[in-house]
Formats: C-alpha cells, sequence, structure tokens
C-alpha cells in the first residue's frame, strides 16, 4: 500500500489509534536539521529515526491514512520571529484531537475532546509564547486532506517543501480580534522558566 515496504507497512499497522502513533513520535529523537532544512516524508523519517513538528505530522497522517482515517493537517501561524507548528488531526466519537511532534513541554497531544477545530487549535494558544513571554500564535488553517496530493507525499525521496506552499495557500483564521490584542498578558517569568524544559538535546548524537 502507498508504495511502502513490507517492513515499512508493518511499522505503520503496528500505530493503529492515534495514542500509538503519539507514543511512537515521542520515542524518536527531534530533527535539528543539522545539516540543512529538510521536509522528509515518512519513509525518510521511518529511516532516519528523527522528525521536526512537519515530519511528526505527515507520519501521523500516512499512519492514520493507512487505518481508514483521512490524512489531515493543522497549520499554527505565528507572528514574526517565531516558528509556526503543524499537527496531524484525528476525530474519535465526533470529537477532534491532535498529533503533535515537538521538543517543547507543551503544545503537544491533544485527546479527542474538542468540537470544533477552532477549540482545539485554541488550546495551543497560551502556552505558545517566545522567550520574551510574548505569545505568539496568529492563526489557525482550515484541515488540509493530504488526499488532495495523491499518495506521493508517503515514500519520496525529494524535501516535501510544496506542502509548505499548500499549507500557506489555504485559509487561516485569526486567533485574537484586533481590539483584543492590546489586551493579551505575556507570560510570566515562572512560566516562561517551566515551558522552556526541552526533551531533546542538539548535543544527542542522534537528533
Amino acid at each position: 500500500m502507498f508504495g511502502l515496504t513490507p517492513c515499512e507497512t508493518a511499522t505503520l499497522r503496528r500505530l493503529s489509534t492515534p495514542r500509538k502513533i503519539q507514543d511512537f513520535l515521542d520515542r524518536i529523537p527531534i530533527n535539528f536539521e543539522k545539516h540543512g532544512d529538510t521536509h522528509m516524508s515518512p519513509r525518510r523519517v521511518l529511516r532516519e529515526r528523527k522528525a521536526h513538528c512537519v515530519e511528526g505530522a505527515l507520519v501521523a497522517a500516512a499512519a492514520l491514512w493507512l487505518h481508514g482515517k483521512p490524512p489531515l493537517l493543522l497549520d499554527l501561524k505565528t507572528i514574526e520571529f517565531d516558528d509556526e507548528h503543524v499537527v496531524a488531526l484525528f476525530k474519535e466519537h465526533g470529537r477532534w484531537g491532535a498529533i503533535s511532534k515537538t521538543n517543547h513541554a507543551v503544545v503537544r497531544y491533544r485527546d479527542p475532546i474538542y468540537k470544533t477545530i477552532r477549540e482545539l487549535a485554541l488550546s495551543y494558544y497560551h502556552e505558545y509564547f517566545r522567550d520574551d513571554g510574548l505569545k505568539t500564535l496568529a492563526s489557525y488553517s482550515r484541515p488540509f486532506d493530504l488526499r488532495t496530493m495523491g499518495d506521493y507525499w508517503i515514500t519520496t525521496h525529494e524535501d516535501l517543501w510544496e506542502i509548505d506552499d499548500k499549507l500557506n495557500a489555504i485559509p487561516h483564521y485569526q486567533f485574537v480580534p484586533k481590539k483584543n490584542k492590546p489586551l493579551i498578558r505575556r507570560a510570566t517569568p515562572f512560566e516562561r522558566r517551566v515551558v522552556n524544559t526541552r526533551e531533546w538535546s542538539k548535543d544527542d548524537p542522534r537528533t
């Protein structure tokens, strides 16, 4: 299926629930892109055993699709000078959840308890801030269905920059009304210290 090898198929078949997918992504190191920017396919992630957020979301989407679920991505855009985030979406019994690969203590897996995509996206807002405490999430996308791109993205050896282009092109919705932007409080020094915890170090040879 999808042009995967038997070994690759077996790995993804074992990831039969969102929780199992998240556990798998948590076990592999973060991709610090030490040798240049990457946008690896699920095949390359399975072989190199590391991933950053978009690469992890693609692995999750491929596993969900293999098990009959739609491969959906959610793009979380930030203001300037901060990294954006991408998660894979899933739905169980009418409620949305998300699978997330991150090196941070927060912005992680979301249980399927959210009625709407906006509810789920908002759950990432308060913990997404820079070192100076400025909250940086600006907008979230409507779900992007990877089936519109066929299935080549699962096994290609090329970097998938076109997925970024697709995510940038779809509609996004603002988190904060314009009149409310001056009212947003910065994260406190205590919050910044706690959230600054990282799971993987750049010094780790596996990253």
